[in-house]
C-alpha cells in the first residue's frame, strides 16, 4: 500500500485534513500530518480495517536548525498482517512539523502506549513538550540539567560539575584492595 492509498483511506475517515505524501528513496510510504490533527489521524491509522497500524515501532525527533519549522517528529508504524490486525504487513512513516517557537505536540501515548518513553526521551533531549502525556519528565538527564543536549544549538563544550546523589559504598582503600584481588584472580586463572 503506497502513501496515496493510505491518504485516500485517511481522508474518508478524517475529512478536511491536509495530508501530504512524500517521495522517499527507501520505498517506505511517508506522509505529513498537521500537528493539530495528529490524534484523530493516529486513531484512524490504528482502527481502520484496511490500515490497522497497531504497532508504533519508534518515535524520532529531528532538529533542522536553522530551518523553520525547526523540528519534525517521525513516527514509524507497522501493520502486522495477522488475523484481526490487518490483511497484509505494511509499514508507514508519519512526519509532523513542529515550529521551534512552539515546540509542543499532542501525546500519542493514548493511541499507542509504546510512545510513552519515546516522548519522554524527545522531551528530555530536544525540549519538545507533549501535552496530555501521563508522566512527562526527564528520563536520561538529571532532573536539574539545564538545556536539551540533542538540539543543534546546545553548547558542546559544557562544563558542569559531577553530582553524586548517593554516598560511595566502599572506601577508597577497599576499592583498591578489591581491584588488586580481582587482578590476582585473573592472573591465577
Amino acid at each position: 500500500m503506497d502513501a496515496t492509498a493510505i491518504i485516500d483511506a485517511l481522508s474518508r475517515a478524517v475529512p478536511g485534513v491536509g495530508f501530504e505524501a512524500v517521495s522517499t528513496g527507501d520505498g517506505m510510504p511517508t506522509i505529513y500530518v498537521p500537528r493539530e490533527e495528529l490524534i484523530e489521524t493516529c486513531r484512524a491509522l490504528r482502527d481502520l480495517p484496511e490500515l490497522r497500524f497497531v504497532l508504533l515501532v519508534d518515535l524520532l525527533p529531528v532538529d533542522y536548525l536553522p530551518r523553520e519549522p525547526r523540528f519534525e517528529i517521525v513516527y514509524l508504524l507497522a501493520s502486522l498482517g495477522l488475523p484481526g490486525l490487518g490483511d497484509t504487513p505494511k509499514r508507514l512513516r508519519v512526519k509532523v512539523r513542529v515550529p521551534g517557537s512552539d515546540a509542543v505536540m499532542p501525546s500519542v501515548s493514548s493511541v499507542w502506549p509504546a510512545a510513552n518513553w519515546s516522548e519522554r526521551e524527545a522531551y528530555d533531549l530536544f525540549g519538545i513538550h507533549f501535552t496530555d502525556h501521563p508522566d512527562l519528565r526527564r528520563i536520561l538527564m538529571p532532573e536539574d540539567w539545564d538545556g536539551f543536549p540533542l538540539r543543534k544549538d546546545y553548547p558542546v563544550q559544557i562544563k558542569q560539575p559531577v553530582k553524586t546523589y548517593e554516598p560511595l559504598q566502599v572506601s577508597q582503600e577497599q576499592f583498591v584492595a578489591n581491584l588488586e584481588a580481582s587482578r590476582e584472580r585473573a592472573r591465577n586463572d
